[in-house]
């Protein structure tokens, strides 16, 4: 079992910079994919960035592509989310989340998610 629990959330204006944080417990940590997502009010939760166990490989979606950047030190059992030139769309509550097979940016794929951390980003 893995437990996550982000952290760095807060509010920016827009054109300013974030980094987000996923610590996570257990020993196996090195063993899963890692992702981040968000919602906002109303919306349904949304792929943003994953990467592979290694950290080798790295995807993301197109509208926060070339301004975020997912990284993760396994020896640390972090993940982190580095968002810059942050925009008002960009606002949600932000989770990690733990996968050990299937299609990264679906949702269902996740076996663990954190609680979420808000990112408000002011006009």
């Amino acid at each position: 079992q893995v437990q996550l629990v982000e952290s760095g959330g807060g509010l920016v204006q827009a054109g300013g910079s974030l980094r987000l944080s996923c610590a996570a417990s257990g020993r196996t940590f090195s063993s899963y994919r890692m992702g981040w997502f968000r919602q906002a009010p109303g919306k349904e939760r949304e792929f943003v960035a994953a990467i592979s166990w290694s950290g080798g490989s790295t995807s993301y979606r197109d509208s926060v592509k070339g301004r975020f950047t997912i990284s993760r030190d396994n020896a640390k059992n972090t993940v982190y989310l580095q968002m810059n030139s942050l925009k008002p769309e960009d606002t949600g509550v932000y989770y990690c989340a733990a996968a050990q097979a299937g299609t990264l940016w679906e949702v269902t794929t996740y076996d663990y998610w954190g609680q979420g951390t808000q990112v408000t980003v002011s006009s």
